[in-house]
């Protein structure tokens, strides 16, 4: 796809936004309205779901891709000689990862929330299984039944009953819901990529939503701090937390950026 899609509001230093799921952006107009009072926010849509192509055409995705999309908004819309600020959620947090490691020569601190970068961890061939399970349970009952295993993967408890039950959606069906297209697309990809974890060269903050303490995610993030040397923070709510919370999580960010100490008022 060459066409970039995404959004900027506000004035300031630049904030990189990169969405969770197949990065359609729905959810997190009252964070990127709150946080464009004190940066430019650039909202990046890496399949154009919120730009007029929901139902075209999509292929599994790659981490990478999306990665060098991620660099080239940056080209765009950054100044010559200033760097940004980035959040990316979910999947968007593993985007995040990746350009910090592979283009970090423009970013100013980047915060991953809940990436699953759950191929990283000691147990990661386990929970790539578990996620391999979650996308079989799309392909063959549908996302209302795989959202129910998904549920189950990420509070590592046993499926038991979840996951059973409903049908295989159509392809029309599919290419028009952002959800089955995560399922579809970008779920196990996503979830098999490995994180380059030498010291970043830019500053990183890996988050975790401070409600599901001790489940997966907030494991994987908090693994991954560790392995990187980096910061870990809490935000408020669970994994969607910048829809739950939006206020307070957009708070959050500015505190765990740091932004403060360099000029950005609060």
């Amino acid at each position: 796809m060459s066409d970039l899609c995404f959004d900027v509001s506000g004035s300031g230093p630049v904030l990189l936004v990169i969405p969770g799921g197949a990065g359609h952006p729905m959810g997190l107009d009252r964070m990127t309205a709150y946080l464009a009072r004190r940066f430019t926010v650039v909202t990046y849509d890496p399949l154009g779901l919120g730009h007029g192509r929901l139902g075209q055409p999509v292929t599994d995705q790659r981490v990478e891709e999306w990665s060098d999309g991620a660099r080239r908004v940056l080209d765009e819309v950054l100044p010559e000689g200033e760097s940004a600020y980035v959040l990316g959620t979910s999947s968007g947090g593993i985007v995040a990862l990746d350009l910090l490691a592979r283009h970090p020569e423009r970013l100013r601190h980047v915060v991953a929330h809940e990436p699953p970068c759950v191929a990283a961890l000691p147990d990661g061939a386990r929970q790539r299984e578990r996620f391999q399970e979650v996308y079989d349970t799309y392909r063959a009952a549908g996302p209302q039944a795989a959202g129910a295993r998904l549920a189950a993967v990420l509070e590592e408890r046993e499926a038991g009953e979840d996951g059973t039950g409903g049908q295989p959606l159509s392809r029309e069906a599919e290419l028009s819901s952002p959800m089955a297209l995560f399922l579809g697309h970008v779920l196990v990809p996503f979830t098999s990529y490995v994180p380059h974890t030498a010291p970043p060269s830019a500053p990183l903050t890996l988050a975790a939503g401070a409600d599901p303490r001790g489940q997966l995610l907030h494991r994987t993030a908090a693994f991954l701090a560790e392995r990187y040397g980096s910061g870990f923070a809490e935000f408020p709510g669970g994994h969607i937390g910048a829809v739950q919370h939006p206020e307070a999580f957009a708070d959050r960010l500015v505190e765990a950026l740091g932004a403060g100490r360099t000029g950005v008022q609060g």
